[in-house]
């Protein structure tokens, strides 16, 4: 017996010993003190960790919310998906650390196996890569900042994570993952009803606190099914600095003739005779491209007299070679007449500058909520470009008031009307009024809404 007894204090010791050893360090907050004696050193007081369980070029928020904290002098590790280029400020920052994961196997993406299969397998991926990096090849930080969706599993990692590292947790809501997987398996398929309930009880246990992207999701949080007690904080999208209108003819003629998509349509583009239509769009079901070529279709048919069009849609996704496809059928039987669609992807400079010469954007967000908001309007108005966008969803009217820098559509005839009605005008006097409005919107900036309300969470504005 006491051989056995030894046996398992032996077993138990070891198990401990190999657990201390391994746990991974916590963070130790400073006292006043000690913090007063470190202010005059290069060591930062606040530090934040930024979690994007997916691509981080292609998460404009969570990148604005690193360079904003680096701008304030806090240091910032990001971690996600290095699929494409990064913000070149990100790059050159010395306070900002970016830690790249790798993705899930391709096999896992393969169509033949199930979802039933495959899903839980790329979860169990995500659960290593994630708690390696955030257990290991980090440092213990003061605060985690988790963009939300995806919730799985990022909310019981970055829960787990800060219970055991000693950091605060506050969710980014940009959207619900619940919702989006309902628009691809039904809103009562069981894996959305356990979905659901998931991200409803982590997002009510993990955080310290919570920004939002609307109002309207914000006060949905308060609510069944999730009952949020903690602070939640209204952070709306806002233009970065880059996204800036170009008043100068010359400068707007130059930037078309050097972009290869334009180049053949500069002069006509300046003159008025070719309108510029440019959407950003990530090629997905939640963005149904099709309104919009439907609507070009019926702007080619009319029999009233109105301008070329030439179109640039940019962007990355799933469906884009589909769509391509479709749009060289539509060419080639000749229902796109006057009408010259180009896709591309490009740098965040020039998709800048490419919104600040066009002459309208589109947006064919349809929110999987009702509650969040497409941030691609925001950079439109930002360089001074009025948006006509799909508007079946409560917190549009946050960000677009119709009639003044926007219009909204539910139909593709609805907006191949909207563009008749604005492309028609010899004057452009309503195109005028909208882009004044858009304008007058885009002088609101991220840096001044960060600051007012990140930047005093995280302590690094007063």
């Amino acid at each position: 017996m006491s051989d056995v007894l030894v046996s398992v204090a032996l077993i138990v010791s070891t198990t401990i010993t190999v657990l201390f050893l391994l746990a991974p360090s916590r963070y130790v907050h400073q006292s006043h003190h000690r913090a007063s004696r470190k202010a005059s050193s290069n060591t930062p007081e606040i530090s934040v960790q930024v979690l994007v369980l997916g691509d981080i070029g292609r998460s404009p928020r969570m990148q604005y919310h690193a360079m904003s904290i680096a701008k304030h002098g806090g240091q910032v590790e990001i971690i996600g998906y290095l699929d494409s280029t990064v913000h070149p400020e990100l790059v050159a920052s010395p306070r900002v650390t970016i830690i790249p994961i790798p993705q899930p196997p391709r096999a896992l993406g393969f169509s033949w196996i199930p979802f039933v299969i495959a899903g839980p397998l790329k979860v169990l991926w995500q659960l290593f890569v994630l708690s390696y990096a955030l257990s290991y090849r980090t440092k213990p930080t003061r605060w985690l900042l988790v963009q939300n969706p995806p919730a799985i599993p990022t909310l019981l990692i970055a829960l787990f994570i800060c219970f055991v590292r000693n950091t605060h947790l506050i969710i980014d809501w940009h959207n619900y993952g619940w919702s989006i997987l309902a628009g691809t398996k039904g809103p009562k398929h069981p894996f959305v009803q356990m979905h659901k309930y998931y991200e409803s009880t982590l997002g009510n246990w993990a955080p310290t606190a919570n920004f939002t992207v609307s109002d309207a999701m914000r006060r949905q949080l308060k609510s069944p099914p999730y009952n949020i007690c903690t602070p939640i904080l209204t952070l709306h999208d806002r233009p970065p600095d880059i996204f800036q209108p170009i008043e100068c003819i010359e400068a707007r003629k130059a930037f078309l003739k050097h972009l290869p998509e334009t180049a053949t349509h500069a002069q006509d583009i300046i003159s008025g005779d070719t309108k510029l239509l440019v959407s950003s769009t990530s090629w997905t079901p939640d963005e149904d491209l099709n309104l919009l070529l439907e609507a070009l279709c019926s702007y080619a048919a009319s029999q009233r007299q109105l301008p070329s069009v030439l179109v640039v849609i940019t962007g990355k996704g799933p469906q884009k070679q589909d769509y391509i496809d479709r749009i060289k059928i539509l060419t080639s039987t000749g229902k796109l007449q006057n009408i010259t669609i180009r896709t591309a992807w490009f740098s965040i400079e020039s998709y800048a500058s490419l919104l600040s010469v066009a002459d309208l954007g589109v947006c064919l967000h349809m929110s999987s909520s009702g509650v969040d908001l497409p941030m691609k309007v925001v950079d439109m108005f930002g360089a001074g470009l009025p948006v006509v966008g799909y508007d079946a969803y409560e917190s549009w009217q946050e960000l677009v008031r119709e009639g003044e820098n926007g219009r909204g559509f539910h139909t593709s005839e609805a907006l191949s009307s909207i563009l008749q009605e604005l492309f028609s005008e010899k004057d452009g006097s309503q195109l005028a009024a909208l882009r004044r409005g858009a304008l007058e919107e885009g002088k609101k900036r991220w840096d001044d809404t960060w600051n007012e309300v990140a930047g005093r969470v995280l302590g690094l504005c007063d």
